[in-house]
């Protein structure tokens, strides 16, 4: 059985990473700040169906850019816990969540069976 990495292991492996995906995640949002703009409804230039696209494109980045939103939170909380040597370790057992899960997704709080168990 492997021995349980130190906090200071898990920062230095998963912080600049947290850092470089936050970075991504404002760079995209960005990027794409002109597709969430409100749309402009001119009768005489736009029709119909075109109006209703930019609508639904609209809406579509508005939700794109909500996500973009819960995941920084949780990009943010991972930082924090890193900065409070919890990270890492479930937040609802304290176990050490496992660095194949931490792999996938640095931001998880919680170990795949407390996960498996908030999920019944």
């Amino acid at each position: 059985m492997t021995a349980e990495p130190t906090d200071a292991e898990l920062a230095a492996r998963y912080r600049s990473r947290i850092e470089t995906e936050l970075a991504e995640l404002d760079a995209a949002s960005e990027a794409t700040s002109g597709d969430r703009a409100p749309v402009t409804l001119d009768q005489q230039s736009v029709g119909r169906l075109s109006r209703m696209d930019a609508l639904q494109g609209q809406a579509m980045a508005a939700a794109l850019e909500a996500r973009r939103g819960q995941r920084r939170l949780a990009l943010e909380a991972a930082l924090r816990r890193i900065g409070a040597g919890e990270f890492g370790w479930c937040a609802r057992c304290g176990d050490f969540i496992g660095a194949g899960r931490l792999d996938i997704d640095p931001a998880a709080m919680t170990c795949v069976v407390c996960a498996g168990e908030a999920r019944q």
